[in-house]
């Protein structure tokens, strides 16, 4: 499958930013192995051929802990390969990029903190869009859905050590379904990665189109990162591309 050339979206600007300043290089769990710097997968296994871009209405934010997007199993990078109204800044305890103030106090977004609603005071939890982010219309204000993309455990310091995310409502999600995800290991199967918590949040804004596809991309994007590190071929016509071929 041939290379598709792709303007650098905000999680690979934010990787680049990083990197700039990282005091030594940045060695993925593994050892050393050449990446292609699209999709962070090796060469033989490349998927940039297969990036999706799908119109949405709804836009995703992505606060990243600080080696996340470094990390090339991150999952916040397939989002911004689907929504191009991505947009990704790091976390640090001690400093706030005032982009994302700006970004946050853009009236043409109403921000969520998508976050377990058992961790969070009840006056501020939301199970549901609030109405005027719940469908198109003359003066509605566009979902903005701010993902912590962290471990668990980092996520939570994120949530408790950012003040400036205190006067938005936090959006709890209660899927049916456990997470698929194959990439990293989590002690528990409801721990859901980035990517899957951004589908559910398309999903609930309306966006099922949206969903589905960032859905059966981290399929994808599994089945490809998985292949290249055990050096097994790919199958281009297996069920996954083809459920992806569909859709798109």
């Amino acid at each position: 499958m041939p290379e598709t050339t792709h303007a650098a979206h905000a999680v690979a600007r934010l990787r680049a930013e990083r990197l700039a300043r990282a005091v030594k290089p940045f060695r993925a769990r593994g050892g050393p192995a050449e990446r292609c710097p699209g999709c962070r997968v090796m060469p033989s296994h490349c998927l940039c051929g297969l990036r999706p871009v799908v119109p949405t209405q709804a836009g995703m934010c992505l606060l990243m802990a600080d080696i996340e997007p470094l990390k090339p199993s991150n999952t916040g990078w397939l989002i911004a390969d689907v929504v191009a109204d991505t947009f990704a800044y790091s976390w640090a305890r001690t400093w706030v990029d005032p982009r994302l103030l700006v970004l946050l106090a853009d009236p043409q977004w109403q921000p969520y903190v998508v976050f377990p609603g058992e961790y969070v005071a009840p006056e501020r939890v939301v199970t549901q869009l609030l109405p005027a982010t719940a469908a198109d219309g003359p003066g509605t204000k566009r979902p903005l859905f701010v993902l912590l993309d962290a471990t668990w455990a980092e996520a939570g310091k994120m949530f408790r050590k950012s003040p400036y995310l205190n006067h938005l409502p936090v959006l709890s999600l209660h899927p049916e379904q456990l997470s698929n995800y194959r990439l990293r290991r989590s002690s528990r199967s409801d721990h859901f990665c980035t990517s899957e918590v951004g589908a559910l949040c398309l999903a609930m804004a309306g966006e099922a189109h949206a969903a589905a596809v960032l859905d059966v991309y981290l399929d994808v994007f599994t089945e490809h990162y998985l292949q290249a590190k055990n050096q097994q071929p790919l199958d281009w016509h297996d069920a996954v591309h083809q459920q992806f071929r569909d859709l798109c």
